[in-house]
């Protein structure tokens, strides 16, 4: 069982959920974000961005890795900071652009019928 932190973009809300399901299943402990300000319109002050940041690095802090949530390769300045902190953190690193994760992973596993 590892501690594994998501970062990445907060405009992929799905793509997170999929992951921490996927990782959760194999029975990881998954940390994740409380905060989808792009994909939910959400607007947040220079004060929260920062305490958002400075909560994130301690949950990288408390991880055996972290899972990127590069949708399509994309990883923007602020998961690329997180990325370098965990690597000088002497982290794992992985992608979800590498992974065995199927895209719409929830409504495949648990059979949900859309529409």
């Amino acid at each position: 069982m590892k501690v594994i932190t998501l970062c990445g973009s907060t405009k992929y809300k799905k793509q997170f959920e999929d992951v921490n399901a996927f990782l959760t299943l194999q029975g990881n402990i998954v940390l994740s974000l409380c905060f989808f300000e792009q994909s939910e319109g959400i607007h947040i002050t220079e004060e929260q961005a920062k305490l958002f940041e400075d909560i994130h690095f301690r949950k990288i802090d408390m991880s055996d890795e972290i899972f990127v949530v590069d949708v399509d390769g994309y990883i923007g300045k602020s998961t690329r900071k997180e990325i370098e902190y965990a690597k000088k953190m002497k982290k794992e690193v992985r992608y979800y652009s590498n992974s065995e994760i199927p895209k719409d992973f929830i409504a495949s596993y648990f059979k949900i019928q859309k529409g």
